[in-house]
């Protein structure tokens, strides 16, 4: 099966081509990390206007690069959720209108369901039972992924997503949008043990997570500093490292603590935060000790793609899954509510 993934759920843009023998056919993706950065974030109208001149350039350039005519699709795959509902009409509607062109059937993807795939593209993957950690700047959650679509919350973020936390708090100290990957930049030349942020929510039992009181502890650092504008490269550096660490610290206890409390020795990381490498390697680490295998996506796949949801949609064709009329986005769509496969 042969299939064209769109994703437009947020701000890129990506377009790929999967086939279920011969694996990635093509893909294309379009950031608009330099347009928001100017606003400090992402603006759902700009977002949503851009992926209506991206799409179909990017489309043509797949098929081009994936040597595929539209008459070799076996289906279109598309995120319908959850997003920014503006941005995720934009997908929804290019793919559907094909698929009805083509004649071919046409499938929703769970934006979440997509990254939890993601390791999935790899030669070493794992397979179910596992748990997965999906961080990004959305969500924060762990999952018992039991089986294709049967996915329990085993904890999640009572606030803030952690990749949102990096951004809020790069953001605190002057950096830039988007703060993941600055802070992780910056963090590399921090002096360890200057300053120790707290570990939210890790004195107590249970799988839920915060990250809002970290970010409150890092805004009050600066203040005690001098504030923003009197933080020297160093104080920069040394700010970011303590958040960095407290972060990964939080995510790597309660990691550990899913482990042992479903006995599973499979752990998936997957989101844009998994590509920090700090967190990477720390949980591999923690995870060897205890006899825990960690899958990653490659990094171009931690982030927001067109790969993903192609083979996710892939997967949900096979098991003889299709979109119908009317075309719906979801911008809120629990995870769990998806079909078990």
């Amino acid at each position: 099966m042969r299939v064209l993934g769109i994703e437009s759920s947020c701000d890129e843009t990506g377009v790929a081509i999967y086939d279920t023998e011969a694996g990635l056919l093509g893909q294309a993706l379009f950031s608009q990390v330099d347009m928001h950065a100017r606003y400090g974030g992402v603006v759902p109208e700009l977002a949503s206007r851009d992926h209506v001149q991206r799409v179909l350039p990017l489309l043509k350039q797949v098929l081009a690069e994936a040597d595929t005519r539209p008459d070799q699709l076996d289906g279109v795959a598309y995120t319908a959720g959850p997003g920014l509902a503006g941005a995720l009409l934009v997908g929804a509607g290019v793919a559907r209108s094909l698929a009805f062109g083509w004649g071919i059937p046409a499938v929703e993807v769970h934006h979440m369901e997509g990254h939890l795939l993601a390791p999935l593209l790899e030669e070493r993957a794992p397979k179910f039972p596992f748990v997965a950690l999906l961080v990004s700047g959305g969500h924060t959650l762990l999952l018992d992924a039991s089986s294709l679509g049967d996915y329990a919350i085993l904890g999640e973020s009572v606030d803030d997503a952690a990749g949102e936390a990096f951004d809020k708090a790069a953001k605190m100290m002057g950096l830039g949008y988007p703060g993941g990957p600055r802070i992780a930049a910056l963090a590399e030349n921090g002096t360890a043990g200057r300053f120790r942020f707290p570990r939210p929510m890790t004195d107590r039992p249970g799988l839920d997570m915060s990250f809002s009181g970290l970010k409150t502890f890092t805004l009050n650092t600066i203040h005690d500093l001098g504030g923003k504008e009197a933080l020297s490269e160093q104080d920069r550096a040394d700010v970011a490292r303590a958040f960095e660490e407290a972060a990964v610290d939080t995510l790597i206890i309660k990691c550990r603590r899913a482990m042992e409390q479903t006995g599973y020795k499979q752990l998936v990381m997957a989101g844009g935060v998994s590509a920090n490498r700090s967190l990477r390697a720390k949980l591999s680490e923690q995870m060897k000790k205890r006899g825990v295998e960690v899958f990653y996506p490659a990094p171009q796949y931690c982030t927001d793609n067109g790969a993903m949801i192609a083979f996710a949609g892939a997967l949900r064709l096979q098991a003889g899954e299709t979109a119908e009329l009317p075309i719906k986005v979801r911008p809120r769509w629990p995870l769990t509510e998806l079909a078990a496969l």
